[in-house]
């Protein structure tokens, strides 16, 4: 329970203090100073009504003194209060996905709704192409290469003949096995005719497979979320249990115009 003195206790306290212990209440104490009380032993308390010799006031209007006690629960909720905004600041300052090159399929405006989506774990740092048709050619196989030894999430994006922007999240970079991998934090996404994002349900783990003849995101129910051939020309999307979702592209079976595979760099 804090103890409260006058303006003028205060600063009659404060030369005495100053005085006694230079080291921590003096001039040169930055930390000391911006605090706005003054921290002593419950003993200390009624040394100090005894020097000024007259009742202590319950109507001090800046100053207080109080206990180590009360000073230690007072400056963990502070900086609680300053842990949240610091963190409210970087989530705030990181909310934008920043790519090490220039995508040909993502917006400005893209980046910013995926930003909002993608694991907090991947927030602040850059994201670096790692396959495009466009430089690479439309090859499964190049896809692989170009990802081999890489252990870090990867975004597919890709555009139909039909002009339109899907993809998903992959917890994990793209590979052979012959067995499923990733995690819940695998998603679909879409950006037309509006920002779309398909989560897992839950239902199944057939998050993503792939082999030398083809790459599949999503599964169960006899079909893909997401299904791209060996040439990385055909592709198909169909509703799936694992995320619920639509059909990502215009048509079930669709034409790639242009892909491209992002990764993170930690």
């Amino acid at each position: 329970m804090g103890v409260a003195y006058s303006v003028g206790e205060v600063d009659h306290l404060y030369t005495f203090f100053v005085q006694w212990s230079p080291d921590i209440y003096g001039k040169g104490n930055k930390k000391h100073c911006q605090s706005r009380f003054l921290v002593l032993e419950q003993d200390k308390i009624s040394v100090i009504n005894q020097l000024l010799s007259k009742p202590v006031s319950t109507t001090a209007e800046k100053w207080e003194i109080i206990t180590v006690k009360d000073s230690k629960r007072r400056l963990s909720l502070s900086s609680s209060g300053d842990s949240e905004a610091e963190e409210s600041d970087y989530q705030e300052e990181d909310a934008a996905l920043v790519l090490s090159n220039r995508s040909h399929l993502l917006s400005d405006q893209h980046l910013q709704q995926l930003a909002t989506q993608i694991p907090p774990r991947t927030h602040g740092y850059p994201w670096e192409l790692v396959y495009s048709t466009a430089i690479h050619g439309s090859s499964l196989k190049t896809l692989y290469r170009n990802m081999a030894g890489l252990d870090s999430p990867v975004l597919l994006v890709i555009k139909d003949m039909k002009k339109k922007v899907f993809g998903a999240f992959s917890s994990d970079s793209f590979r052979v096995s012959k067995y499923c991998y990733g995690t819940g934090e695998t998603f679909l996404f879409s950006f037309s005719p509006e920002f779309q994002v398909y989560r897992w349900s839950g239902e199944n783990s057939y998050f993503v497979s792939g082999n030398l003849e083809s790459l599949q995101i999503g599964g169960g129910g006899g079909g893909f979320a997401l299904w791209l051939d060996a040439d990385l020309y055909h592709g198909a999307s169909f509703s799936c249990p694992t995320f619920h979702n639509p059909p990502l592209s215009t048509e079930e079976d669709f034409i790639v115009k242009d892909l491209e595979v992002w990764t993170v760099q930690y």
